[in-house]
């Protein structure tokens, strides 16, 4: 979440040298791949969770609830922290919460500690989007639309290395206990940095959150569109990644380690989206190559789900064109000159968030009832929604 930049970074004085912007637009960057890669932990282990704690289904779908319940508490919270605090202290007390929230997550075997570990995960989850998308922004306040999906792709990046990583130590007998543990490291990391780095604060503007005002240009039919859109999308994406190797496996018949490799293509596809698409946002548009990429996405998954055998690699390469959804879609919001921008687009991730926990849940459940191979057909119904929101969305666009 770009939290209160839209207005203040272009008038920033910038006081920081080159190397030390970049340094910190490192910063940044790392973040979001330790995003990417603790945020698909979960799925890329859920085959080796379940058997051995006794889950079901959907028993598994509420510890990922868990997860996406701790980021949207996040990204509601810490916008208000980083113009309290600065983004230095989000970032900071991201690391601190993945942090704990592994350590504890690898210790326990009851379904409520394994649930309140995952959200003090999401907790943290969630103060790197805020945090991350709004470091990159105040460093780079042009072109933000490249930009975010710049930064998109090392959440590309740790997506995809994370299931090829975690295959890689069960095929050698480590437990998902184990790969958890190792897994500390990279939070403990990004603690380390954001303590010592050097962040000035962005003056004041004088602009203060009015939630009269909020509530009139936040909640606006348009608005209300948008907040569809992106909440409908993570629980595509986030749906696919948790339930991806499980289908593939139960449905298909594929061995752990495909399913691992499919599902590490998945996020490959989405980081080569996401740096293509980098290049062409800007000039064709943000609404229409959004449209574009949610009927290519619609046409993909269905081939894969419902085609012959020899068309299922195309589930995971629909992440190239999941791939720009959820940056254009910042960026898209950003672009309006409304009052309150940063707390709206908090309002923004806070949907994301909760599509994030509702789209794993759903499958869950729904596999519980109807079994896994006609849950998973559930991506296509919310790639459907996406459509029609972003028609709707385009109905009223001005021209961008």
């Amino acid at each position: 979440m770009a939290t209160q930049t839209t207005t203040s970074t272009t008038s920033r004085p910038r006081t920081l040298s080159a190397t030390h912007l970049w340094l910190l637009t490192a910063g940044g960057f790392y973040a979001f791949f330790i995003f990417g890669f603790i945020d698909n932990l979960k799925g890329a282990t859920l085959s080796a969770l379940l058997p051995d704690l006794g889950f079901s289904y959907g028993q598994g779908g509420v510890m990922l609830f868990g997860a996406y319940l701790g980021f949207m508490v996040a990204t509601l919270l810490t916008g208000v922290l980083a113009d309290a605090a600065g983004i230095k202290v989000v970032l900071l007390l991201a690391g601190l919460s993945l942090t704990i929230g592994l350590a504890a997550f690898s210790v326990s075997s009851a379904l409520w500690l394994l649930t309140a570990a995952l959200f003090v995960v999401g907790l943290g989850l969630g103060s790197i989007e805020v945090g991350g998308n709004a470091l990159i922004v105040d460093l780079h306040p042009r072109n933000r639309g490249r930009y975010l999906n710049l930064l998109a792709v090392f959440h590309g990046v740790g997506a995809l290395v994370v299931p090829l990583f975690a295959a890689l130590l069960l095929r050698y007998t480590f437990s998902w206990r184990q790969i958890y543990q190792i897994s500390l490291v990279l939070a403990v990391v990004l603690a380390l940095i954001f303590g010592a780095a050097r962040y000035p604060r962005a003056p004041k503007t004088g602009e203060t959150l009015s939630l009269r005002t909020l509530f009139a240009t936040g909640f606006t039919r348009r608005m209300t569109w948008y907040y569809l859109l992106i909440a409908v999308y993570v629980a595509a994406e986030i749906g696919l990644a948790a339930w991806l190797s499980e289908y593939l496996q139960r449905v298909k018949g594929f061995s752990n380690e495909t399913g691992s490799l499919y599902l590490s293509l998945f996020f490959a596809a989405i980081m080569a989206g996401r740096l293509v698409g980098s290049f062409f946002v800007e000039r064709i548009g943000y609404l229409a190559i959004m449209l574009l990429a949610t009927l290519a996405a619609i046409v993909s998954l269905s081939l894969g789900v419902f085609g012959p055998p020899w068309l299922t690699i195309l589930i995971p390469l629909t992440g190239f064109f999941f791939s720009i959804m959820f940056p254009t879609t910042t960026a898209s919001v950003s672009t309006l000159q409304v009052a309150n921008m940063g707390a709206i687009l908090g309002v923004l991730f806070t949907f994301g968030g909760l599509g994030g926990a509702l789209g794993p849940w759903l499958i869950g459940v729904a596999a519980d009832l109807v079994g896994l191979e006609r849950a998973f057909a559930l991506i296509i119904g919310f790639c459907l929604v996406m459509l029609v929101s972003l028609l709707m969305l385009r109905r009223t666009a001005p021209r961008q």
